[in-house]
């Protein structure tokens, strides 16, 4: 598919134009400069125009190892990836020495360049757009992208390399389809069969600042895709990476790190923050991120708390494991706290890694893939109710205020993450540890270790629409039937 790059200085509008591409609010949005240090890919729509298109940090003029430096040569990497690149300059302040710089960067590369004046609404603007002539890369586009203003001559400006992209790769296609074979026969365009399509593993790696989130990410996909060194706090807001993991498909979500409440006090930390946590709800499994030196933190246990009741697939990652010297006493303490401080997610995977040296990646793979497979597991009702008068046969439940509780079904209602129903007679006075007792069986004796488990009882008459209505005494009915006039 036709990808294109935003690129230009900081604060010029990229985010905002790369937002209304895409449709959504996906790329956060400040009037802060530097917001976006990331790539971040998103599908574009413009009429039946669809492309891909990539959000990327200002460009700087730093070229050292610096913050700005290592974003800048990010954003290059970008540019050298995309088909095309639009330049986005600010038609409010003008053309800068900045802008000339990296113009110059980009007519080098050899790509095509759309040049883009930004903010265009009002008179402000006029001076601006005119001076964007002097950058040599052709007539600027005067581009709203707050109010959307110039998005048909956009389309306009990429339709043609758009359609010649889409020529050449069904050329590409019409060519493999001819050339497969089976068994050493052709196949040919008279192939009766379709290949399966199988959506994405989507995999959120969360954690405190500076545990090695974006580190791990770019150790699995095998490349620098995103932005890391020693600060902290370099990602900003959840980066979505697709990929194949081994043959499975992949999506992975880097989030920003995510400190105590007391301590986020900045708006785009807030946001950051946010943002995280909406990539939590979005994902399937969800990677715990510690640091080997300072595990299972007041955060870390809140996070991996909030992953659970958010009902997602856990896999604890400890990562750093490469600096560490005991690591077999190490490793038994790991496993001990875990046990202590997270009982809720008792029998979830715990994995030593080293998102540095790559050291532990296929035990990380394996152990998501079996929590993802447990957290689709479905269990036949014949086995849970064979399953369920063994546990009472074992330990009956309690009378409270010497009222028997009787557990009579009970039926698995969901997938992701599995949730069962049990109809009982009182299940208001079921005490919670009864509750936790099936929980912790069910974990067991069906191999579901770690994974959330969601238990509901239930009462017969729950379903009875006429459970709470008043009852009509029969001499009452009597009286009001003879009362009544005959038709």
């Amino acid at each position: 598919m036709f990808t294109l790059a935003i690129v230009g200085r900081p604060n010029v509008g990229k985010s905002t134009l790369f937002n209304r591409l895409v449709g959504k609010r996906l790329a956060l949005v400040d009037d802060q400069p530097g917001v976006t240090r990331d790539l971040r890919e998103g599908s574009a729509r413009l009429g039946d125009l669809k492309f891909t298109v990539i959000d990327t940090a200002g460009l700087e003029e730093a070229t050292d190892d610096s913050l700005q430096g290592r974003m800048r040569r990010l954003t290059e990497r970008a540019v050298d990836m995309a088909d095309a690149a639009l330049f986005v300059i600010d038609a409010r302040v003008g053309v800068t020495p900045t802008d000339q710089v990296f113009a110059e960067i980009l007519r080098k590369k050899g790509h095509p360049v759309f040049l883009a004046a930004n903010k265009c609404e009002g008179r402000a603007a006029e001076s601006g757009l005119l001076e964007a002539y002097s950058l040599g890369l052709g007539e600027p586009l005067a581009l709203s992208a707050e109010h959307g203003e110039g998005m048909a001559e956009l389309a306009g400006m990429l339709r043609p390399l758009i359609d010649a992209a889409e020529a050449e790769a069904e050329e590409m296609d019409e060519e493999a389809d001819t050339d497969v074979s089976v068994d050493g026969d052709d196949i040919g365009e008279e192939a009766d069969w379709a290949p399966t399509v199988k959506r994405p593993l989507k995999i959120a790696v969360v954690g405190r600042p500076n545990a090695g989130k974006s580190t791990l990410i770019n150790q699995i996909i095998g490349q620098e895709r995103l932005l890391t060194g020693p600060e902290a706090g370099i990602t900003r807001d959840a980066i979505s990476v697709n990929f194949e993991w081994d043959g499975v498909p992949t999506r992975l979500f880097d989030t920003a790190g995510m400190r105590k409440r007391a301590k986020v006090v900045e708006k785009l930390e807030k946001l950051s923050v946010s943002d995280g946590l909406r990539a939590v709800k979005f994902a399937e499994v969800v990677v715990v991120l510690l640091d080997a030196d300072i595990p299972f933190e007041t955060q870390d246990l809140r996070i991996a708390d909030l992953a659970e009741r958010e009902g997602r697939a856990v896999v604890v990652a400890v990562n750093k494991w490469d600096l560490e010297e005991n690591r077999q006493e190490k490793l038994a303490a790991l496993k001990e706290q875990f046990e202590r401080l997270l009982p809720q997610l008792r029998g979830a995977p715990l994995v030593t890694v080293s998102a540095k040296t790559g050291r532990g990646m296929d035990r990380l793979q394996e152990a998501i893939l079996k929590a993802h497979e447990v957290w689709n597991r479905r269990i036949p009702t014949a086995a849970l109710n064979r399953w369920l008068a063994g546990m009472l046969e074992q330990h009956p439940p309690p009378a409270p205020q010497g009222k028997r509780i009787r557990l009579r079904y009970m039926t698995q209602v969901k997938t992701r993450p599995p949730g069962f129903v049990v109809m009982c007679s009182h299940p208001d006075l079921m005490p919670e540890s009864y509750s936790r007792y099936l929980v912790n069986g069910l974990r067991v004796d069906f191999d579901m270790p770690g994974t959330p488990i969601r238990l509901h009882l239930r009462g017969q008459g729950d379903a009875n629409p006429y459970k709470n209505r008043r009852r009509v005494e029969p001499s009452r009915l009597r009286k009001h039937t003879l009362g009544r006039k005959p038709e």
